[in-house]
């Protein structure tokens, strides 16, 4: 294995076996706040074997685990923050995508509240360069919406979920996720579950199936 030269610590699942002259899909994967890049890799268990796989550990310490960034007020990230770790995210990834023999059209983003948060602001931001976000239980902030320069997404699958009952993002935020990606053009997949602030086994259940159908998919 190639060890990437970048700010993150991560951990990595890759072919046991890789075939001369084959690419594989590549699935980058974000945890949300006080986790970790063990717990979020749990969401694609099972495909190692055909995909390279990057659990991205978040930069700051937040017991019992990690964030990306810190928080300045409800649904507002201080902006600082939250761009310089979008700017390491992006360098992150195409290292990744320039060092492995990953297959360009079949690139994923996913993650779980500030993970989703991220992994929707990234889909925005690279446009083209992603093929696919899963996005459980987030929000895309106002000053991203209003200001960050976006790619074409018109190319973009996207599944994103929330919890009918989440405490921490009302379900409006899901809501307003799936109505701005279906505004751009996106192809959107969306569910909301009778749960809080957490993957349903459902919500699990349903996602694997959309990302199934999306690593089959030429």
């Amino acid at each position: 294995m190639i060890p990437l030269n970048n700010t993150f610590i991560y951990e990595m699942r890759m072919p046991a076996t890789e075939e001369l002259r084959r690419t594989y899909p590549a699935i980058f994967l974000m945890h949300g706040m006080g986790s970790n890049e063990q717990d979020i890799l749990t969401l694609v268990s099972g495909l190692e074997k055909d995909a390279y796989i990057f659990g991205i550990r978040g930069p700051i310490e937040q017991p019992p685990g990690f964030a990306y960034f810190t928080i300045e007020g409800f649904g507002k990230p201080h902006r600082s923050v939250f761009a310089d770790t979008v700017r390491k995210l992006e360098e992150f990834i195409e290292n990744a995508l320039n060092t492995y023999t990953i297959d360009p059209e079949k690139v994923f983003l996913g993650g779980f509240s500030q993970g989703a948060i991220l992994s929707m602001t990234l889909g925005l931001t690279m446009g083209g360069r992603i093929k696919g976000v899963m996005a459980f239980s987030g929000y895309i902030p106002l000053f991203v919406r209003e200001e960050y320069s976006k790619q074409h997404t018109s190319n973009l699958q996207i599944y994103i979920s929330h919890g009918e009952k989440d405490p921490v993002f009302p379900l409006e935020w899901g809501e307003a996720n799936r109505d701005y990606f279906d505004k751009l053009g996106a192809t959107v997949t969306y569910h909301a579950y009778p749960a809080g602030h957490t993957i349903s086994l459902e919500n699990y259940n349903d996602f694997r199936e959309w990302l199934d159908q999306q690593l089959s998919t030429k």
